[in-house]
């Protein structure tokens, strides 16, 4: 993955990502380090392989995996304090974990729904939380909220998840709102369909990928890589005056009735 663009003022600069060492989150960590960023990342499955791959191919800029059940708010917390103790005060905090297990209405029971929920919306905004106490006393910083088009399109098949992804749009206006007297900026990014490895093991078909490209004013399916460029602009201050927005990427996908 080569990097189109160098955002100079995030070299050195102390990034925490949720989720960040598979799928859309593992090239957020890759891209972050290629502009000379220090990341720090958690995630539930183990990603020792993964950091010695990074830091072997960044000049030893090895990234700091930390174990963590983003559920888990007090361990979600201690994680950001620890980055921050390694690596400074953060920059940018990007919430990227997510789970888009597809369900039904009827299956919904009240344990799915809270941990759809918990892992979709309730994880956002404690790492916010947490993240803001320093973010105001360093008078900067920028939070990037992953949601998606899914809720955008009306889609089937996750009514928990686009729900989420509704109420993170709007958990992000209220924040930027809230912290933009301190500097702090606070922004959604809506990817379309990322052909990460997971959607091709489980649901990319021949037939389904043909019918949402051609929903497309773009013809080519995204990568992560299209996703890593727009999370790097918002974190640095190239968009120093953009906030409370929500940046959609997804080729340009037209919504029919």
């Amino acid at each position: 993955m080569m990097p189109t663009a160098t955002f100079h003022d995030l070299s050195g600069a102390s990034v925490y990502i949720t989720g960040g060492g598979s799928g859309i989150g593992a090239a957020l960590t890759e891209g972050f380090l290629q502009q000379g960023a220090k990341v720090a990342f958690v995630g539930r499955s183990d990603a020792t392989a993964f950091c010695d791959e990074m830091a072997e191919n960044y000049g030893g800029n090895r990234p700091h995996f930390m174990p963590c059940d983003i559920t888990d708010v007090s361990a979600l917390k201690a994680t950001i304090d620890e980055a921050v103790e390694r690596h400074g005060p953060l920059k940018a905090l990007v919430n990227n974990a997510a789970n888009d297990a597809r369900h039904s209405i009827k299956e919904v029971d009240e344990a799915f729904w809270t941990k759809m929920l918990d892992i979709n919306l309730k994880a956002y905004f404690f790492a916010c939380q947490a993240a803001l106490p320093g973010m105001r006393k360093t008078g900067a910083g920028s939070i990037i909220n992953f949601t998606s088009i899914s809720y955008m399109m009306g889609n089937a098949g996750y009514p928990l998840y686009t729900m989420a992804n509704s109420g993170i749009n709007g958990l992000t206006r209220s924040l930027a709102r809230e912290v933009g007297p301190d500097h702090i900026r606070v922004n959604a990014i809506a990817p379309g369909w990322v052909l990460t490895q997971k959607q091709k093991d489980m649901w990319v078909t021949e037939d389904a990928l043909a019918a949402h490209l051609s929903r497309q004013c773009l013809p080519d399916a995204l990568e992560p890589r299209d996703i890593v460029d727009a999370v790097l602009f918002l974190a640095s201050d190239t968009s120093r005056m953009l906030t409370g927005q929500a940046l959609v990427v997804d080729g340009g996908v037209v919504v029919t009735g």
